[in-house]
């Protein structure tokens, strides 16, 4: 007896329902398959490396650490529109949005700006969403091949502006290449 499912690609697949044979129902064949692949498995190269004295090679299209970006007057471009925080598949992203007061001009380059950015790092999956949906280039993660610090303390792993803005002097400096060039 088979049956047609119907799938939304329009592919059909075909579904049979038959008798398994009593070898069949023993399992015998796959779990000796399964043996065969752990036996291939105790010959090979080891992977691991010894990591203070070895480092890594990255990939070339690594994702590490997010940043928030500063402008060339060392303001913040983040203007809390929320995209990255709505693009976020892993919801690891929240943030509150406050009217910038007249004496904070050179603090933030739009009227609101976030007064409240974390990204729960326990969450992130690192997958450059919140980077392709921010309009003002406000938030990237960094090719460094600096890693996420490890930590014990869950707390460890909120990472506020004080961790997440990029300092004044990289922004300085940062604005200084782009002149240049």
């Amino acid at each position: 007896m088979s049956i047609q499912s119907i799938s939304l690609s329009g592919r059909k697949k075909e579904v049979s329902n038959k008798k398994m044979t009593f070898l069949e129902s023993m399992y015998l064949l796959a779990i000796i398959k399964g043996l065969f692949i752990t036996i291939q498995h105790l010959f090979r190269r080891k992977v691991t490396i010894q990591y203070p004295e070895q480092v890594r090679q990255m990939s070339p299209v690594y994702r590490g650490q997010h940043m928030l970006k500063r402008d060339e007057q060392g303001r913040e471009n983040c203007t809390a529109c929320g995209l990255c925080a709505l693009s976020c598949p892993a919801e690891a992203i929240t943030m509150k949005a406050e009217e910038r007061k007249a004496n904070e001009m050179h603090l933030y380059r739009e009227e609101k700006y976030a007064s409240i950015y974390e990204i729960n790092m326990l969450r992130c999956i690192f997958c450059g969403l919140c980077e392709e949906a921010c309009p003002k280039d406000a938030i990237y993660l960094t090719i460094s091949k600096e890693l996420v610090p490890s930590s014990y303390e869950r707390e460890d792993f909120i990472f506020g502006k004080d961790r997440l803005v990029m300092p004044l002097d990289v922004a300085m400096l940062n604005a200084q290449l782009n002149n240049a060039n």
